[in-house]
Order: C-alpha cells, then structure tokens, then sequence
C-alpha cells in the first residue's frame, strides 16, 4: 500500500491557492472520547502556555461560562488567564446569527468581549456563503521554542454548552434546549483529536489563512455592520506572530488535513473556487472500501453523499455499511422538524436500495432509555483509513459551510485476525481498527474485541444486541436490560403533504450547494 492509493495527491484537492501540505507524515493522532475528556485535556495544556506562546482557535459556536470542569475554569476564565500571562491568544467564532433563531450571536459575541479585554483577540467571522457558517472546530498550541511540546485539537466538539458530557451519556449540566425526547440535560456523543507533529503546523496554516485574509469580516448584511460599528468590534486583524516551525515528527501516523471552503464571492484568497477535500478525500477513500464502512454522523443526509454509498456496495458484494446517527433531529416543530426528517430518510432508502441486507443503522440511547444526539463525525473505512473531524455526511458539510476533518493512515499494522480484511494488501491499521473497536465497545456494553474484529461478526454482534434491546423495550422492559444501547433506527415516514414542502425546503435552506456552477453542471466537488 502506498499512501496515494488512500489520500488525496496534490492535484486531486483541487486548491492550488494554498499552501497546505498534501499529507503530513511522523504524527500522533489520540481520540479523546466525549467532551468531558478533552475539555480536562485542554485545561491541562493550556495552563502549560507561557508568556510568547500561542493559542489559536476557531469554532461555530463559544458560550464564554462553559464549565471545562465540575469546579471550573470557564472557557473564557482559561484563554482569558492565558492571555494575561502574555499568551498569544486568537480566535476566529463564526458571527452566527440572533438566539431567537437558536443560534448563538451573543454567546460568540460575549467570548470574543471577555477575551479581548485580557489581551487576546477573536474576530466575529461572517466571510461565509449566504447562509453558510464557520464549522471548523480547532484549538492550535503552540511553543515557539520548545515545538516538541506543540500540541492541536480537531475534531466534534465545540466550546459550549452540551458539549461535556461522559460515556454515561446523562448531559451536560449546562445545556442548549433541544428536542424535548431529549429531555433538560440532552445526552451527547462527541470526538475529538489530541494531535502533536507536523500535522498542527499544517492546522496552524489554515487558521493563518483564515486569519490573514483581506476579505472584510461583515458580509450580507447592513444591519449587522450597523450593530458591529455601534458597539465597536474588531473588525480588522491584528498582526499575529511569524509561524513557528513545524514541530518534529513524534509518531506512526500519517494524516491529511482535508477541509471545505464554498464557492463565493468575494473569494476566498487562499481558496478562490472553493475547496471540497473532504469530499474529494471520501469520494477516494469509499471506492476503496471492500468489507466493511463503519460511521458515526449527526446527519447522514443528502442522495450525492448517499449515491457514494450505494455505488461501492454495489460494486462490492461483500461491504457492509453501518452507521450510527440520532434517534430524533435536534428540533421541534410542524416546519422545522419535517425538512430535518426527509433528508436522513432519503439517503437511507437509497443506501438500502442497493443492498437492503448490508444497510445497518442504529440510534443509541444511555442506560436509563433516553435517547443520546449523536454529533460525532467518524468514518473508518476496513479498519485502514479512519477520519475524525467537524464534517458531517451532507452537501452542506462537503460544499457550503467550512469544515475540517483529519484523515488518519497508521504506519502500524494490527496483526490480529483478520489481519487484512479488505483483501488488497493494505492490512488493518492499528489506529483504524483501534478507533472502531473502542466506539462499537461503548455502544455495546463489551469489555472484549473477539466478536468485533471480523467485519462479518462486528454486524452480527451489534444486530443481534441491537435485536434483543429493541425486543426487550417491546416486552414492556420486563427482567434485566440487556447489554447495549443501540437500537435500529426506525425512521418516521412523512405523509406525501409534508414531503411536498419539507423536500424543497430540505434541499434550500438545510443542505445548500456551495459549489460553482461549473462544477454542479459536471457532476464534480
């Protein structure tokens, strides 16, 4: 195996304007399952910053009073503390938009405020398509002169309410009001990477990029630039400091930073048609896929996103798809909700046309039967090449909206049988392999792999456990709960009344195209 026969050349990411590197070879990649374990992860190294270091992040959403721990710090409280130490502290929050929508342009504006006034700076970013947003999660540490030191984190999982949770899955204390089947503390399922080598110096690029662009920050609307004017945003980048070396190689993995930027106008300097790696970079890594395509995603929309599916269990006999994504969108409501609903049920029908007996989805609930909101972005392909990152499997993610994701290929073959269960040669990674086992482990209530290496016995174990839960809800609970929280997903059909609207809607104003028309018309990303 060569690395090319997985990741992306330089010709195929399709951005000449960046400098990024192709791959980045010599790193560690670490899942930290679950908010609870990074933000206790963060607070630790980013209390480690001193005076000259950086700290770089960019996010969809910040909610300045976030607990990072039962007893504190904040958010704001930790990148404030650092900024007064003489950290140099930058952050890039998408500008979003009012809360009586349900987003959160306070809550960023807040972060932003708190920071600056210890020292730090983060602009209020709405350099987006019309209707688009800034998904990236990323929080970048460096050390000037100890790089060995330098650390990122890429991934899931924002800096705000609802994100730090357990494996218990009981919730956030501090929670955004979702669903009601979700109930007051919804539980969350959620990834995130602890990465250190050259990888961060080229997460330290993009956010360089983001940072350096003239594009003005306020875009689509006077009202907002009104309201930025009137209590005094930054709207202009400061300097930030020359960029660090990268840091030296540190371990086996090899790892693509793959990324979506939209076709807009003003362009983007660093990407001025766009850039959809993460979808060229899955397009790739799927046609590759012989036995078995394990993903977690908060969606699962869109039928480009699902033909991809379909095509590769139709080309290879013996793949398997599975797929864990939320028993219920994150919204109520008559108008709201059916859009949410038609794009998933779409997808899974044509993903189940293909090979209605290799489609396996499931939704997962904690051990008390509410249902946990699934928000990881996870996809590891015959347990070889694995991505964790901010992207979910729609077109929005892979078109509209900027998003990050890492693709991981570990140097380290995992010997256990079956040792190359595709049959190409590549042999299973033990990063690939390890990231599944540990997922399909919690979900299962399993201590052990034996039932889970083979792709062939992963299915049936997670069907047969899924079966017996189900089956144990519909016996009215009676005796003890059998092991495992997934459950099959079981959609709700929409009457033909809401589908009329709801698709048109779906296809609008939830999951846009952000692509140039040239490259709609082709067919292409």
């Amino acid at each position: 195996m060569t690395l090319e026969d997985w990741f992306l050349t330089t010709g195929e990411r399709g951005n000449p304007d960046s400098e990024i590197p192709t791959w980045c070879e010599g790193n560690t990649a670490e899942p930290l399952f679950h908010g609870k374990n990074y933000f206790d992860r963060l607070v630790d190294e980013v209390e480690q910053l001193s005076e000259g270091d950086h700290l770089f992040f960019t996010d969809w959403r910040g909610d300045p009073d976030e607990r990072m721990r039962d007893d504190g710090p904040t958010i704001a409280e930790l990148f404030a503390a650092a900024a007064k130490r003489g950290v140099v502290v930058k952050g890039l929050l998408w500008r979003s938009h009012v809360d009586k929508l349900a987003y959160s342009e306070e809550e960023n504006r807040d972060l932003s405020e708190d920071i600056a006034a210890a020292g730090g700076e983060v602009l209020l970013d709405q350099r987006v398509r019309r209707g688009g947003s800034h998904h990236q999660k990323v929080v970048i540490l460096r050390h000037p002169d100890e790089p060995e030191r330098d650390i990122a984190f890429a991934g899931g999982i924002d800096l705000c309410h609802s994100r730090r949770d357990d494996e218990r899955h009981l919730g956030d204390p501090q929670a955004i009001a979702m669903a009601s089947a979700y109930g007051d503390h919804p539980p969350w399922h959620d990834v995130q990477l602890a990465l250190r080598g050259p990888v961060v110096g080229a997460l330290d690029l993009t956010f360089r990029e983001r940072w350096t662009d003239p594009v003005p920050l306020d875009q689509h609307g006077p009202i907002s630039t009104v309201t930025d004017k009137l209590r005094h945003a930054d709207l202009r980048a400061d300097r930030l400091p020359p960029r660090p070396a990268d840091p030296p190689a540190t371990g086996t993995h090899n790892i693509q930073v793959l990324r979506t930027y939209p076709a807009m106008r003003p362009p983007y300097g660093f990407a001025t048609l766009g850039e959809q790696s993460i979808a060229r970079g899955y397009t790739k890594a799927i046609k590759r896929a012989r036995r078995l395509i394990y993903l977690e995603d908060q969606y699962l929309w869109s039928t480009e996103v699902a033909q991809l599916f379909a095509e590769a269990l139709t080309d290879n006999p013996e793949l398997n798809l599975i797929a864990v994504v939320p028993r219920h969108p994150d919204v109520d409501g008559r108008f709201a909700l059916p859009p949410n609903q038609i794009g998933r049920q779409k997808a899974i029908d044509l993903c189940r046309s293909a090979a209605p007996d290799r489609v396996h989805i499931f939704d997962v609930e904690n051990h008390v039967g509410t249902p946990v909101y699934v928000h990881a972005k996870i996809c590891v392909i015959d347990d070889v090449w694995a991505s964790v990152g901010s992207d979910n499997f729609n077109r929005r993610s892979w078109t509209h909206d900027s998003e990050l994701s890492c693709a991981v290929l570990d140097d380290t073959r995992d010997e256990r049988a079956p040792s190359d269960p595709a049959g190409l040669g590549d042999g299973a990674r033990a990063y690939a392999r390890n990231l599944r086992l540990s997922l399909m482990r919690e979900h299962l209530d399993l201590s052990a792999d034996q039932d889970l290496l083979d792709p062939d016995a992963a299915v049936r174990t997670v069907r047969t456990a899924a079966g017996k839960l189900l089956d144990w809800h519909r016996d009215g609970e009676k005796g003890p709960r059998p092991p495992g929280r997934l459950s099959p997903h079981d959609p709700e059909k929409l009457p033909w009344y809401q589908r009329f609207w709801a698709a048109p809607a779906y296809r609008l104003m939830y999951d846009p195209d952000g692509r140039s028309w040239r490259a709609r018309k082709a067919g292409e990303w």
